[in-house]
């Protein structure tokens, strides 16, 4: 992540995303603060008006997990499988459908590095501007064209690596992503109830998709303790299906 930004972590596990742009900083809660303290003070704990935090580099799991929300986000654990079937690597081109408050967008932009690019599109203003504050504040805007549109009408770009969608009816953008998708390319939903799951794949098949396939991830944490080591207590709740296929030319 960006070196002009830093993490400060409360003892509660709360997070603050600090850049570092003037001599001077605004630290939620805290008040103004030299820049050049914080920085002195990477890997460190820092103590200001009576308040302790510790100095961190930011990752891109802290971001994501600081930013201000219009919508509901897409979790880490189903962003990192976006990004890992999807094939995203540095200097990819990746169309998203259905911005929100940017959590996945900010995973596509760190993906896809300085040298890629995300372009996405969504229908609401408001949500775009406050995606685009997000990005500003992790420093990865520059990456990222934002895009007022319905690209469940129409996608102008070409040639993109991977076209992913976050909108309720994904199934109704499965011809625009088509059309945009280089051969070979990755097409992948997400969508929280197995009815809008049967309507993409549905789609999928009669166009040419090929190796369909839809996966549930569910992640449970594990409490290590001096009493003994166990799997957590908390429910292991749903989030999504991810419904991933590849655009060719042909099927077989």
């Amino acid at each position: 992540m960006d070196a002009d930004r830093l993490v400060l972590l409360e003892p509660s596990g709360r997070k603050h995303l600090v850049a570092l742009d003037r001599d001077t900083v605004q630290v939620p809660r805290v008040g103004v603060v030299r820049a050049d303290a914080l920085r002195a003070s990477v890997g460190r704990r820092w103590t200001v008006g009576g308040r302790s935090f510790l100095v961190l580099t930011p990752s891109i799991r802290d971001v994501v997990g600081t930013i201000r929300r219009k919508a509901q986000i897409v979790g880490p654990k189903d962003a990192a499988s976006l990004v890992w079937n999807c094939d995203l690597k540095a200097g990819d081109f990746v169309v998203e459908v259905g911005t929100g408050s940017g959590a996945l967008t900010l995973a596509l932009a760190h993906a896809v590095g300085p040298a890629g690019r995300v372009v996405t599109y969504d229908v609401r203003p408001d949500f775009l501007d406050v995606a685009k504050s997000n990005l500003s504040a992790a420093g990865l805007d520059g990456r990222v064209q934002f895009k007022v549109g319905d690209a469940r009408v129409g996608i102008p770009d070409r040639d993109a690596d991977a076209v992913i969608v976050d909108v309720p009816d994904p199934w109704e953008a499965v011809g625009t992503a088509a059309k945009a998708l280089r051969p070979c390319g990755h097409f992948a939903s997400f969508s929280p109830n197995v009815e809008q799951v049967n309507r993409t794949v549905a789609v999928l098949r009669t166009a040419t998709f090929v190796e369909i396939r839809t996966v549930e991830i569910i992640e449970r944490g594990i409490e290590a303790r001096d009493s003994g080591t166990h799997p957590s207590f908390a429910p292991l709740g749903h989030t999504g299906y991810l419904t991933f296929a590849r655009h060719v030319l042909e099927t077989i």
